[in-house]
Parts: structure tokens; C-alpha cells; sequence
């Protein structure tokens, strides 16, 4: 048995008996060069080092510390009461005020689970004493927070263009549009449901101007957040990891000193939360470099490159694989160890296709979005309904329309590069 296969074996095995994902990836890895005989084992630690000693991961620790006093300053309440009053009304209700919400609160969050945990805590039971089924009400939030994965600034964005070499802004930039038509085609939906009778239907009457321009008055401050990290980046003013410390900031002036929703005790348990949070993911990213390091080594990216051209040298047959490998393993692994295993190995193969790096991060993003709601195993769907307090199994029926658009629109975003790419070459990012 080679090096290589020992480790993959030695990492299912270890994640089976559940092994956190980190320490499978390191103690899978020491094992292989400890097997192969040629490599000393004082790699593991230069790699671990060097895996997170790019710049760009700077940023990591900051959003962490910005989706923190957001989700805690109160910010929540006021971007779902701005939601409710542009689009309560309209067929759907809260289906809709969810999907409006969501994308708010993720382009300052940055985080799917800080989405879910937010949103859902305010806007489920309002659903549920609506007369939304608690299943149903669990399965439109994770598909909302599935599609809200691309909706900057994200996590997974900027270390993808750490790890990969992309700009993390034309990152930003591009995943506008496809999470537009995410959240246009789940509203569609969700209008067609509460016609059908499916869902309930609106909850109150139209706001009316001066109640839009109230709520649009206390929701003003943190929607000016992603206002202010694009007008930065754009402008030239500062890259997207210095972007990450004037959110921080912004979002700790917000809570603590204007809203004053956050006391110096919430502000020590919000700063604890993203230092585990930050050395789980630096652990994560350090142990990946190892591991997809000794896969390099051996070739695996250049073996499977050429079986899958074998196959079909066609590039969008290679867009679908990607789509299923990445929705099966973001839901199996979680999002950020699929990306740091997978990503290193595909890459290449796209790149000798011809496929642009920018679209391709994009697909593999919003792929992932979706992986994570994916039940019954997926992340994001396991804390809603933790949230909700109903079974996994129960999310199953309600989430298959919603799982079956967004999953077309990953196809249509697969198909059709220009919906990523066109923003980022109109403002001279690609």
C-alpha cells in the first residue's frame, strides 16, 4: 500500500470515529511520510506554518470578530424589521422577509452560521406562529442561508483566494449576480407556494412610505457597512484584508456605542468565540496545507486530471463533477475542509480546460452554500433545527424544492461564466 492511499484510508477512518477533521488531516499526514520513509516528519509543522502565514488570512479573524457584534448588537432586528417592510406584504410574507433578510444580514456576517443563528432565532418563531409548519419554516431559512454563502463579504471566499491565488475583492465582487438569481428564483418559488396554498400567505398589509423610510432610518447604519468595504476597495483606499479591520471597527462602534446593545461582558465573550473559532480554522488551513501537500507530491492532481479528461474532455462535464463533488463532501466534511482537500485537486484540471479561476471559485462557493444545507447532514440545517427543535428528517420533503432551484442555478451559473465575471471586469477587478 502506497503512502497516499494509507493516508486517505487513515483520514476516513479517522473522521468515521469523528475525529475532529483537523487532527485527522495531521495525524493521516504524519502517517503517510512516516510510511513513505523519505520525508522527514519535520514538514508537518512547516507546513502547518506556512499554510497560514499568507496576508490575505489576516482577514479571517477580523470578519469572525465583525459577524460576532453584528449578530449580537442588535443588527439582526433591525435589517429583518427594514425586510418586513419591503416586502411583508407580498405573497409568501415571511417566506420573502426571510429571503431579503438573509441577504442584509450575510453581506455584513459573512458566515452561514451566524445567518442561520441570527435570522432564524428572530424570524422561526414568527413563522411558526404564522401557521408556517416548523419543518417547512426550518427548511426556507437553511435554503436562504444556503444562497446567502455568496453574498461578500464570506470566509470561504477569502481563503480561496488565499489558497488559490484569486483576488479575493474580484471574489466579492463576483458573487453578487449568482446570489441575486438564487434570490430571485427562491422568491419565485416561494410566491408560487403560498398561492398554491403551500405556505401561508402575506402576513400584513403594505407599508407605507414613511414606515419603509423608518425602518430603512434604523437599519442605515449597518447596511452602510458593505457600502463602505466596496467603496474602499474600489476606490483604491484599502485591499480587502484591510477591509476586514474597518468592518471590525465599524461594527463594534455600532453595537457598543450607538445602538448600545453590547456590554463589556458580551464584548469579551464575542472576542473568546473568535479566537477559537479563528484557531479552528488556522488549524484546519495549516493541517489542509500537509495533507494536499503529500497528494502534490505524489502526483494525485495530475492523475485525476487526466481520467477525468479521459472521460470527457469537455469543460462543462468537469463544472458538473465539481457541483457534485463539493455539494456531497461540503455537506459530509463540512465547507472549509472540502475546500481546502478538493480545491488543490481539481484546480488544475480546470485550468489546463480553459476555465476562468474567478468563475470557477465561484461555482465551487456556491456549491458549497448549498452542500451545507444539505440534509440530513448538513451544518447549517443541523443548528436550524436545533433552533426549531424538530428532527432532521423532518426538513427533507419541505427542502426538496428549494434544494431542487438552487441546484439549477448552480447549473445555470456553471453555464454561463459572465454572470460572475461581468462585474468584476466593468469595475477593472478581472
Amino acid at each position: 500500500m502506497d503512502a497516499v492511499t494509507l493516508m486517505v484510508l487513515a483520514f476516513i477512518v479517522l473522521v468515521v470515529m469523528n475525529v475532529p477533521i483537523a487532527f485527522a488531516m495531521g495525524s493521516a499526514t504524519v502517517l503517510a511520510l512516516y510510511v513513505a520513509g523519505n520525508i522527514p516528519l519535520q514538514m508537518v509543522p512547516q507546513k502547518l506554518a506556512s499554510g497560514i502565514e499568507s496576508f490575505p488570512f489576516l482577514a479571517i479573524p477580523l470578519f469572525i470578530l465583525t459577524g460576532g457584534f453584528m449578530e449580537t448588537g442588535g443588527i439582526n432586528r433591525r435589517l429583518v424589521e427594514f425586510a418586513q417592510s419591503l416586502v411583508g406584504h407580498i405573497r409568501g410574507g415571511l417566506g420573502q422577509v426571510m429571503v431579503v433578510a438573509e441577504m442584509f444580514f450575510s453581506g455584513i456576517s459573512g458566515s452561514a452560521l451566524a445567518d442561520a443563528s441570527a435570522i432564524g432565532t428572530l424570524l422561526i418563531p414568527s413563522m411558526i406562529r404564522a401557521n408556517y409548519k416548523p419543518s417547512r419554516a426550518a427548511a426556507l431559512m437553511a435554503a436562504a442561508a444556503g444562497m446567502g454563502m455568496l453574498i461578500p463579504p464570506c470566509l470561504l471566499m477569502v481563503i480561496l483566494g488565499a489558497i488559490g491565488s484569486i483576488s479575493i475583492a474580484a471574489l466579492f465582487m463576483a458573487g453578487f449576480l449568482p446570489a441575486t438569481l438564487m434570490a430571485i428564483t427562491l422568491a419565485v418559488l416561494i410566491y408560487f407556494q403560498a398561492r398554491r396554498g403551500t405556505i401561508p400567505d402575506a402576513t400584513g398589509k403594505r407599508a407605507s412610505l414613511r414606515e419603509i423610510l423608518n425602518s430603512f432610518g434604523h437599519a442605515i447604519l449597518p447596511l452602510g457597512l458593505p457600502l463602505i468595504i466596496f467603496g474602499g476597495i474600489l476606490g483604491g483606499i484599502f485591499t480587502a484584508t484591510e477591509a476586514a479591520v474597518i468592518a471590525a471597527i465599524y461594527s463594534f462602534v455600532i453595537g457598543v456605542f450607538i445602538y448600545k446593545e453590547i456590554s463589556l461582558r458580551k464584548t469579551f465573550e464575542i472576542l473568546a468565540t473568535t479566537t477559537k473559532l479563528t484557531g479552528v480554522v488556522c488549524l484546519l488551513i495549516g493541517f489542509a496545507t500537509g495533507f494536499s501537500w503529500v497528494l502534490a507530491t505524489h502526483q494525485l492532481p495530475q492523475v485525476l486530471g487526466a481520467w477525468i479528461t479521459a472521460v470527457s474532455p469537455n469543460k462543462y462535464v468537469f463544472m458538473l463533477f465539481t457541483i457534485l463533488v463539493f455539494l456531497f463532501f461540503s455537506a459530509v466534511l463540512d465547507g472549509l475542509p472540502a475546500m481546502l482537500i478538493f480545491f488543490p485537486i481539481l484546480y488544475p484540471t480546470a485550468m489546463q480546460l480553459g476555465i476562468d479561476p474567478l468563475h470557477y471559485g465561484i461555482l465551487i462557493v456556491g456549491t458549497m452554500g448549498i452542500g451545507l444545507i444539505l440534509p440530513p447532514i448538513g451544518i447549517v440545517l443541523v443548528i436550524i433545527c436545533s433552533i426549531t427543535k424538530i428532527k432532521l428528517g423532518d426538513t427533507i420533503r419541505p427542502m426538496l424544492p428549494y434544494l431542487t432551484v438552487l441546484v439549477l442555478d448552480l447549473i445555470i451559473i456553471a453555464f454561463w461564466p459572465q454572470l460572475a465575471l461581468i462585474l468584476p471586469k466593468l469595475v477593472g477587478l478581472h
